[in-house]
């Protein structure tokens, strides 16, 4: 059971125990329109490590918790916890372990098997939308969290963590926060990057932010989608390697008869568009952690292909 672990005082609630922060992310990965509630633990007198551009190097004994749920704070319906994902990091690399919540909503229960959740939420427009959420198995989770055949956390990276956060003692920048905790350096010299939500930013920043959390930690040198030459983590520069005029490796019907990655100026005939938008599982991207479209981030790469 999750709570073997005592990682937080108030299970329903999601209140951390001692020694237990909340963290977030400024671009998240969409999953189902979920609510993430994020968590880490880190041994006591340990540091993490930095390297620009890469997720921090968390000492053994650190675990990144997440939980996935329907807060409903726009509809008429009580929030509801789904599952619990923790990495785990042991002698022997990381370990990703899934929790599903019970319906009295006190406790969840490991899962290797992973499972389906039918369920329904409100989401930020007031609208009811039924789903029937997917928790992963356990072979599943290589799928994201593998990078040269090693487990390894995703959303973590400074440049993703360039933002204020409220904790029990007051809003504070997460960095400066786990700085004055003495995990990492105050100076890390990062910069940050957009929010793929927040439309005062650049339209090329917000895609690009969109596509590194969504596709990039697949779509990587290394990653499970590195023989497909096609790269969407935030730093790739090659405009073929992005996708532009590219061509598919091997995509089979999952083209829709269309000839590249990304056409500029034509997101139509986009192969990205396409697959974003499908419902089909052997079509669709992402293949996995998804049973919706996700009809914001659709938007935004149909509008930054058609002004390429």
């Amino acid at each position: 059971m999750l709570s073997e672990f005592g990682f937080f005082k108030d299970m329903q609630n999601q209140i951390p125990a001692d020694g237990v922060h909340p963290y977030s992310l400024v671009s998240q990965l969409f999953s189902d329109e979920t609510d993430k509630l994020r968590f880490v633990f880190v041994p006591e007198g340990k540091k993490i490590g930095y390297e620009e551009n890469k997720v921090f190097i968390f000492p053994v004994g650190s675990t990144l918790i997440k939980t996935f749920a329907y807060l409903n704070k726009n509809g008429p319906m009580d929030q509801q916890l789904l599952e619990t994902r923790l990495l785990i990091n042991t002698n022997e690399g990381w370990q990703a372990i899934s929790y599903v919540w019970n319906e009295q909503q006190t406790d969840a229960r490991r899962t290797i098997a992973g499972a389906t959740i039918p369920t329904s939420f409100y989401n930020s427009e007031g609208k009811q939308i039924d789903v029937r959420y997917r928790a992963p198995n356990q072979n599943q989770c290589k799928e994201c969290h593998q990078v040269n055949k090693t487990m390894t956390p995703i959303g973590p990276k400074a440049r993703n963590m360039n933002k204020n956060v409220e904790y029990q003692s007051g809003g504070m920048n997460q960095l400066l926060y786990w700085a004055a905790l003495g995990w990492i350096d105050q100076n890390l010299q990062s910069t940050s990057m957009s929010n793929y939500l927040d439309l005062d930013a650049t339209l090329e920043d917000r895609a690009r932010a969109y596509l590194d959390i969504n596709c990039g930690h697949c779509h990587i040198p290394g990653g499970s989608a590195d023989t497909t030459g096609l790269y969407l983590n935030f730093t790739e520069k090659d405009r073929e390697q992005l996708g532009i005029y590219k061509k598919p490796v091997a995509a089979g019907r999952a083209s829709g008869n269309l000839k590249y990655s990304i056409v500029p100026g034509h997101s139509n005939e986009s192969i990205m568009l396409y697959r974003m938008r499908s419902l089909d599982p052997g079509i669709m991207m992402p293949e996995s952690g998804r049973a919706l479209a996700d009809d914001a981030g659709i938007e935004l790469i149909k509008n930054w292909i058609d002004k390429l």
